[in-house]
């Protein structure tokens, strides 16, 4: 007899995950950005949300909750109610770096949420007023020495800092960091001469070092990137480390799993037609773990929370 109502719970729990699957969604889907407008994050929703939305049938309206690094954003999905009708655009500040960085982060980044796909990656970039003078990463290094403690740089958010932080560490130098809501941000406020150096998306950078308002001194991957392909990794100028900005789709824990289905088939579908594609690299953002597994990308992103915990902690960062 347990059985059988086993058997029936399990058929009726399939039934009802079918139904879901077939009714969602009936109404517009908020996507939630943690970041400011102008930023990687909300020009690469903003490109991907029309697609989607014909491909889901129905309006995807872009929204967002900027401050906290992210926190305030990721706190608010977290607590949506698990139906498919709020998406986020994870950053991989949010979801690997702020649990370390902060006394109060309102979310678990595994544990609250549901991993969905891949949206793209960015590689970071280290850059200067072109009235600072320094014109590759070893100069800048040697001009840091000569002023320590008197330079500042911006970050938009934890995975920029932290870069830089790390930089600072292998070079043996000593800058200010000034905080930004977002890459655009961040990276005007070099450009202005508010702050001497930068670090920020390459994407976001990408038109002021076209326009000579900007310089570039290294790029944070493990090899140089397509975008800019005449800058050198950080490796390169002889610091040993290497690191990238990832954005994830995200639904709250507990959305049901026909509906996580039919977001990633949308999302794989777009993010791979070729199209769409070409305009997600015209933002700067890389594309070749675009469409990842939920599985897969469940599991780069936990071990993307251990390795740089870890380097959190062994660079005494005390949280915030």
């Amino acid at each position: 007899m347990l059985f059988k109502v086993i058997g029936l719970t399990l058929a009726l729990v399939l039934a009802c995950g079918e139904a879901l699957a077939q009714s969602y969604p009936s109404k517009p889907i908020k996507w939630i950005i943690g970041f400011a407008t102008g930023g990687g994050n909300d020009i690469l929703a903003r490109v991907l949300a029309p697609k989607i939305a014909e491909e889901l049938g129905q309006p995807v309206l872009v929204e967002n909750k900027t401050g906290a690094q992210g926190r305030i954003a990721a706190e608010f999905v977290a607590k949506a109610a698990p139906d498919g009708y709020t998406i986020m655009s994870g950053a991989s500040g949010q979801m690997v770096y702020n649990v370390s960085l902060f006394t109060h982060v309102p979310y678990d980044p595994i544990k609250s949420f549901a991993p969905i796909t891949v949206l793209g990656y960015t590689q970071l970039l280290f850059a200067v007023n072109p009235s600072v003078p320094a014109k590759t990463l070893k100069e800048f290094i040697a001009l840091a020495k000569k002023e320590p403690g008197k330079m500042f740089y911006a970050s938009p958010s934890s995975p920029h800092f932290v870069a830089f932080e790390l930089f600072k560490q292998q070079a043996g130098i000593d800058l200010r960091n000034v905080m930004y809501k977002g890459d655009s941000e961040a990276t005007m406020a070099v450009v202005s001469g508010q702050v001497s150096a930068v670090s920020t998306g390459l994407g976001a950078a990408l038109p002021q070092l076209q326009a000579g308002k900007l310089r570039a001194l290294a790029v944070t991957g493990a090899s140089r990137s397509q975008f800019a392909p005449d800058i050198p990794t950080v490796k390169e100028s002889g610091i040993d480390f290497d690191g990238v900005s990832w954005t994830g789709l995200y639904a709250p824990a507990a959305t049901p799993q026909p509906i996580l289905d039919k977001l990633y088939g949308a999302f794989s579908k777009v993010l791979k037609d070729p199209e769409t594609n070409k305009r997600i690299l015209g933002t700067g953002y890389e594309t070749t773990w675009n469409g990842m597994p939920p599985a897969e990308f469940a599991a780069f992103h936990k071990a993307d929370l251990a390795k740089w915990t870890k380097v959190i902690k062994d660079l005494n960062i005390p949280p915030q």
